[in-house]
């Protein structure tokens, strides 16, 4: 590909994101993503407590999602499930990730409809290791007894859901496409453990809420009312 071709590419794929998020940083700087640092700060607090002698449990107790927990127990700690990161991963690469696609997102879509699709991304993962705890090791999409007490990805399924739909959102159908064959070749190739197919949960809620979308945009388009495309319109 020449390097012309090259760049129509890049901003075919980047150009109406990239736009969106430098005008509104151009515009209001940090302002502009108070949900995204108010997380990257939770994050980093709750990293510091749970490596605390005092400060382990109770994190657990709050934040700890796994599946031998009731449902319910689950579900109240889902939300603050978001932001425990995994205590044997570098605390570095989650705060970055969060301050990246949090951020992004944010802007390009939103807070409510951020926060929303976070929450919609990690329940489904907690959703899924249920189901395959049920299903047990012989199923395709079935888990170990074992995994029912390990405990849930933290901000990462969270972060590969937001970049999915932003992606999809804003037609960076390449991206996108990159970032879901990234996680399938995780659990083939990688780690064919929780947490990696706790991410194709994420991923699947997404490509359902993207599918919604679809329909919606469609059917605004067919009724004559302004449609939701790159950057003009987006959902908050």
């Amino acid at each position: 590909m020449s390097e012309p071709a090259l760049r129509r590419a890049v901003r075919a794929e980047w150009g109406p994101l990239l736009r969106c998020v430098r005008a509104a940083l151009a515009a209001r700087k940090l302002r502009a993503v108070p949900l995204t640092l108010a997380s990257v700060t939770l994050t980093l607090v709750l990293q510091f407590v749970q490596n605390q002698p005092w400060g382990y449990q109770p994190v657990q107790d709050l934040g700890a999602v796994y599946a031998e927990a009731p449902l319910w127990a689950a579900l109240l700690r889902t939300p603050l499930s978001l932001f425990v990161p995994a205590l044997d991963l570098p605390v570095w690469g989650a705060l970055a990730q969060v301050l990246v696609v949090f951020g992004v997102a944010e802007i390009a879509l939103g807070r409510r409809w951020t926060l929303a699709l976070a929450y919609t991304a990690t329940l489904a993962g907690t959703l899924y290791a249920r189901l395959g705890i049920a299903l047990g090791p012989g199923h395709p999409l079935g888990l170990p007894p074992g995994d029912a007490l390990v405990v849930d990805t933290g901000p990462s399924a969270a972060v590969v859901g937001l970049a999915v739909f932003v992606c999809w959102r804003y037609r960076a159908r390449v991206t996108c496409a990159l970032v879901v064959a990234a996680m399938v070749v995780e659990v083939v190739f990688i780690k064919n453990n929780l947490a990696g197919k706790e991410h194709i949960a994420a991923v699947a809620a997404m490509l359902l809420v993207c599918a919604g979308w679809e329909l919606v945009h469609r059917r605004r388009t067919a009724a004559g009312r302004a449609p939701y495309v790159n950057g003009s319109e987006h959902p908050r």
